[in-house]
């Protein structure tokens, strides 16, 4: 394979097309507009409707997890009172999901190639006649 699942991994977590490494996964004038497909290689990144169903997950249980309940165990021992959790807890249930956008969504490309790297065009190899390029 020309690119190994560690590729994969480091372009995910830098929001890099995981089949070219560029960083061309969003439109530079719209910061959360993701290209249909990478301008330098033409992987497709827009893939079939709910695809990144996953990447909203991923973006939830992060907000969740890393943010939401972190705050409500330091309210749970008085680190902060009742105005500042709930305050916090407003906040950041919007602040949080959008600044985790677009690494989000490159997280869950990541994950998908990192499962199925026999998927991404640097990988394909030829197939004969009568092979399946599923198989």
């Amino acid at each position: 394979m020309n690119v190994t699942q560690q590729q994969i991994i480091r372009r995910g977590l830098t929001n890099c097309c995981p089949n070219c490494g560029g960083r061309t996964l969003f439109q530079r004038k719209k910061p959360l507009a993701l290209n249909r497909e990478c301008p330098r290689c033409g992987l497709k990144l827009e893939r079939e409707e709910g695809f990144f169903l996953g990447a909203m997950a991923l973006n939830y249980g992060v907000t969740c997890f890393g943010y939401l309940l972190p705050l409500v165990l330091l309210w749970y021992y008085h680190v902060l009172d009742d105005r500042m959790a709930i305050v916090g807890a407003l906040v950041g249930a919007v602040v949080v999901p959008l600044l985790l956008y677009r690494s989000s969504r490159s997280w869950q490309l990541m994950l998908y190639y990192f499962f199925f790297p026999q998927q991404l065009p640097a990988n394909r190899r030829g197939l004969s006649g009568t092979e399946d390029e599923n198989v």
